[in-house]
């Protein structure tokens, strides 16, 4: 019996916790990174969580997504592809070349700023945003605002993992959320 756990059913939930890897003290000491990079380099296994998210949201209900930077851009890039839609990029602050919107947060480890571009969706836009990890939800509800603030409507908010001892999906009450697995 597993005890792998995730909004989209313990299939999906076992390829994510299948092909994880604890890094300890990175980026720093006393943080233990998640390693999806194995998901990633793993073909079948990336088209299965890819597959995953499509089923949940089901084709037809984004208009684009948002992937966050730098993992998110994996999962964006893949999704839209598979959605027959676009993609934008939520970047770390300095890398975007036109005017941008910002949004300063708090890391479980620091402080972070990021950022998007002022014109990346049109009025009511309907986004889809992904990211690795929900951690402590400072990156997602950063995010969440950027996208609101540009003009975009979020219809979700999706990780391939969600470490739920940080409380990220708490500090992000009210915001529609899905893990596919939940740890």
């Amino acid at each position: 019996m597993t005890t792998d756990r995730g909004d989209g059913g313990d299939a999906v939930a076992r390829l994510v916790a299948d092909r994880v890897l604890d890094v300890p003290d990175f980026p720093q000491a006393g943080v233990v990174f998640k390693d999806l990079s194995p998901l990633f380099a793993d073909g079948e296994s990336f088209r299965g969580v890819i597959d995953g998210i499509l089923e949940h949201y089901g084709r037809g209900s984004f208009d684009v997504v948002a992937g966050i930077e730098a993992r998110g851009f994996v999962i964006a890039a893949a999704l839209a592809y598979a959605a027959g839609v676009g993609v934008v990029p939520v970047r770390k602050a300095g890398k975007l070349p036109r005017e941008v919107l910002s949004a300063s947060y708090e890391l479980e480890y620091g402080e972070a700023v990021l950022e998007v571009h002022a014109d990346a969706f049109v009025a009511n836009q309907r986004v889809l945003v992904v990211d690795d990890v929900l951690a402590t939800g400072g990156t997602a509800e950063a995010t969440l605002g950027l996208v609101e603030r540009a003009g975009g409507t979020v219809v979700g908010f999706t990780v391939l993992l969600e470490l739920a001892f940080l409380g990220g999906r708490k500090r992000l009450a009210g915001r529609p959320v899905h893990a596919l697995l939940t740890v």
